[in-house]
């Protein structure tokens, strides 16, 4: 605890900034001997993050959310109307007040309707360690919310934490994003959403549940 309060007041000292920025001129002569190298190396790495970043919050413009409000409005004619499979259905999202297009598409667009549909959501906390998984506010008859807390260090066993919570999903629907770009840079970006693991693969849910809903994006 002592050691991480004096690193934290180090970083904030306004000394901090100033020693940093002198040992970085102090080592600028060597960029023509052979030290541009290592610029050149690292700005490999920085700009695939940098570039990441960016197609992220493109990506995440471009699939636009339906708040929670509008899409209750749906989906409680469609509920109340449609004839409902038996069981229950989870959907994964990163926010239950945002539905992501897969889910509209699937309930609206492909009049896929379960009796018990379940939105879960997965939450990094701040602190390093604990997982723990509650029901949240029930928002419409058949439309429950499910959250999963976690450290940042953690990986829970999903399938473990809804088995406890006494879900017992007859199917899972998570969202599968096809970039076509439009040019070089967003084709690296494609390439590196393709290599990324994806939340199936990540935490490990059952995959003869699974049904993944394709939403073509162009960027």
């Amino acid at each position: 605890m002592m050691i991480g309060q004096y690193a934290h007041q180090v970083s904030t000292s306004p000394m901090f900034p100033l020693v940093s920025i002198t040992y970085f001129l102090s080592n600028t002569y060597k960029i023509p001997h052979g030290g541009f190298w290592s610029i050149i190396i690292a700005a490999i790495p920085f700009s695939l993050i940098l570039l990441y970043r960016r197609g992220q919050r493109k990506l995440y413009t471009a699939l636009q959310p339906l708040p929670i409000d509008v899409f209750l409005l749906s989906y409680k004619q469609i509920y109340q109307n449609a004839n409902k499979i038996s069981g229950t259905a989870l959907y994964f999202a990163k926010d239950a007040r945002e539905m992501p297009p897969y889910i509209v598409h699937t309930m609206f667009k492909n009049n896929i309707i379960y009796e018990d549909n379940i939105v879960v959501s997965i939450v990094k906390r701040e602190d390093p360690f604990g997982v723990t998984g509650f029901f949240k506010e029930d928002l419409a008859p058949g439309l429950r919310t499910f959250e999963i807390q976690t450290g940042y260090m953690e990986v829970p066993d999903v399938e473990e934490i809804l088995r406890e919570a006494g879900i017992q999903e007859k199917t899972i629907f998570y969202g599968v994003e096809d970039i076509l770009p439009s040019n070089i840079i967003w084709q690296v970006f494609a390439v590196i959403k393709r290599l990324t693991p994806n939340i199936v693969q990540f935490y490990k849910l059952p995959y003869n549940k699974l049904h993944g809903v394709v939403t073509r994006i162009e960027l």
